[in-house]
């Protein structure tokens, strides 16, 4: 039976996919879906608004709306059915793609990006452990403690990495070669500075090309949106490139993301 009562509203544009929500509601009423936060049902959300104060991004608000009654029976079947999936064991893995084959994921609730998981690395070959020169050419590294005007800046090419990159990628240094690299993490630290100062970045030091080197975690879009962002606010086409790196380090090229900020 439908009434007019208060439920959650999950703004799309605003949510970043984190997860943080996930845990914090009792009822197991939202799930991430393509990368962002859903409401599964109407009759799982019981309108209390415990989920609210822990969505970093602002994206959870409590509106008045026609909805299903909440349904308690409805709520316990959710939650048993969850608790039986995550006691399910992992399906065997096929032949298929031999990337899905390195690693067996297993969530345990909270941010997608922050499951504990145990990973299966390649085997390196004996001379892989060989000392490797450091191509980093500039100091400090952390976005927001580079000056907007540091004189590395100018008609500089820039890698923006999310804190996690250089661990998961194999060949990071190579890839900063001749290059300044900018070091942030979307998921603690405040986009709105980071907007800003890249954006003075782009419009005053000169910088030819930046790009963006994220992991393939929900949360870590939140990078590619603030770098796109700055670049649409210096407003002189520095171009942006996006890619996405994989927790057992393969690297793709990600799809334009829509500003969030």
């Amino acid at each position: 039976m439908k009434t007019t009562r208060k439920i959650v509203e999950i703004d799309e544009e605003l949510c970043n996919g984190c997860g943080e929500c996930l845990p914090n509601c009792a009822e197991g009423a939202i799930s991430i879906v393509d990368g962002k936060a859903r409401l599964k049902a109407d009759k799982l959300c019981d309108g209390l608004g415990a989920c609210l104060g822990h969505c970093p991004m602002g994206a959870l608000k409590i509106i008045e709306r026609v909805a299903d009654e909440f349904d308690e029976d409805a709520v316990h079947h959710e939650l048993e059915t969850m608790k039986q999936a995550e006691a399910a064991p992992a399906p065997a893995m096929g032949c298929g793609c031999p990337g899905a084959n390195v690693t067996t994921l297993k969530p345990h609730g909270g941010c997608p990006g922050s499951r504990a998981a145990t990973l299966s690395p390649k085997a390196q070959p004996a001379h892989s452990h060989a000392p490797v020169e450091s191509n980093l050419g500039h100091w400090p590294v952390k976005l927001r403690l580079v000056p907007a005007d540091a004189p590395f800046l100018r008609g500089a090419e820039v890698i923006v990495a999310a804190d996690c990159a250089p661990v998961a990628l194999p060949d990071f240094h190579a890839r900063m070669a001749g290059k300044v690299v900018l070091i942030a993490c979307p998921k603690f630290d405040d986009p709105d500075p980071y907007i800003q100062k890249l954006a003075q970045m782009m419009r005053h030091s000169g910088v030819k090309k930046v790009q963006v080197l994220r992991m393939e975690v929900p949360c870590c879009t939140g990078l590619s949106h603030l770098v796109r962002q700055a670049a649409a606010l210096a407003g002189n086409n520095v171009p942006v490139e996006d890619l996405v790196i994989a927790r057992t380090g393969e690297v793709q090229a990600a799809q334009t993301p829509r500003t969030l900020f």
